[in-house]
């Protein structure tokens, strides 16, 4: 068995007394079979030997997602997720070489949090990501839908289809889950309030230049207002395999195989000084494109486990499944 084969096996085993020692694995075997990372490794002179501690690994700008096929391995791309971006963007892409793999790994990320899929019914509001095509959102929501009871499905504009399918299924005492880009449950918040205090809304982020940029508190009380229920986000983007939810609150937690990392807000070679800083992400679900992520957010670390979101870097391309303003 190859070794991308045997560490995605052994991420189902993974947790905080092995991560680092996987994370290190992952990096020497990145720098060697991911030629874009290897080749930015080689720019910064990075002594490969020498780093013996995830917080000596260089984080690849995401960026580099935008003008270059991020691949570890030569198997061919079965799937590529293209993020959704603005007018006039250019967007990332994600060479996925192994689809089957990205959906047990977001498989295995819900349940670890939200227990079995079969227990829920899934609604997504995602017009957007929908008419965009390729969205890696979009194919984690069709595949788990395979598994949860029904009804559940797609909603483009037709709101009121998707409130007598709330209000039926609610009534039931199922547990139901509402999944939005946040644009999208603000409108729906507005032209169809009821109270749901069964229905848990799980927003993504992103105004897509529809509505005004909020910060997340200001979201979630608006739709708990609206709908008497939870709200809840999920933290995931096109670089990344894995996802992080926040359950019921603005906080984020990761699954065994994500570890966030801060770096200083001026400095993308430093650590932050502080808790807040630029985020850092390692992702090891992504051992077959690059597991070490620089992002464009800035965000505040509560412990190793668990994070918030606060912004962006300004000049940063908004991003439409991730944010909203700090």
């Amino acid at each position: 068995m190859q070794f991308t084969q045997r560490f995605k096996t052994s991420l189902q085993h993974i947790n905080a007394n092995n991560f680092n020692e996987m994370a290190l694995q992952a990096f020497r075997y990145q720098a060697v079979h991911c030629n874009t990372y290897s080749a930015y490794l080689a720019a910064l002179k990075t002594d490969i030997a020498n780093i013996r501690t995830i917080r000596q690994i260089p984080f690849m700008p995401i960026s580099f997602f935008k003008y270059h096929r991020i691949s570890s391995t030569a198997k061919e791309a079965e799937v590529i997720f293209e993020s959704s971006g603005t007018t006039g963007s250019i967007n990332s892409r994600h060479y996925v070489a192994d689809a089957a793999f990205y959906s047990t790994n977001a498989r295995r990320i819900f349940e670890y949090f939200y227990g079995n899929l079969a227990d829920y019914h899934l609604f997504a509001l995602l017009p957007s990501y929908l008419e965009k095509g390729n969205s890696s959102l979009v194919f984690m929501a069709k595949d788990f839908m395979k598994s949860t009871a029904q009804p559940s499905g797609f909603f483009l504009h037709n709101f009121n289809e998707l409130a007598q399918s709330l209000q039926e299924t609610c009534s039931q005492g199922k547990k139901n889950i509402l999944l939005g880009v946040t644009y999208a449950l603000l409108d729906f918040a507005e032209q169809y309030p009821m109270l749901l205090p069964d229905l848990i809304v799980m927003e993504t982020g992103g105004m897509k230049g529809r509505r005004r940029e909020m910060i997340r508190q200001e979201v979630h009380e608006t739709l708990r207002r609206a709908f008497g229920c939870q709200v809840h986000s999920e933290y995931g983007m096109t670089e990344m395999l894995s996802q992080c939810y926040a359950i019921n609150s603005d906080v984020f937690q990761t699954p065994p195989q994500v570890r966030i990392l801060l770096r200083d807000l001026n400095d993308p070679f430093a650590p932050a000084e502080r808790a807040t800083g630029g985020i850092n992400i390692i992702d090891l679900a992504n051992i077959d494109s690059c597991c070490f992520i620089e992002t464009q957010d800035i965000g505040q670390q509560l412990s190793d486990t668990t994070f918030r979101v606060l912004g962006r870097y300004d000049n940063s391309d908004f991003r439409g499944c991730n944010l909203l303003l700090y």
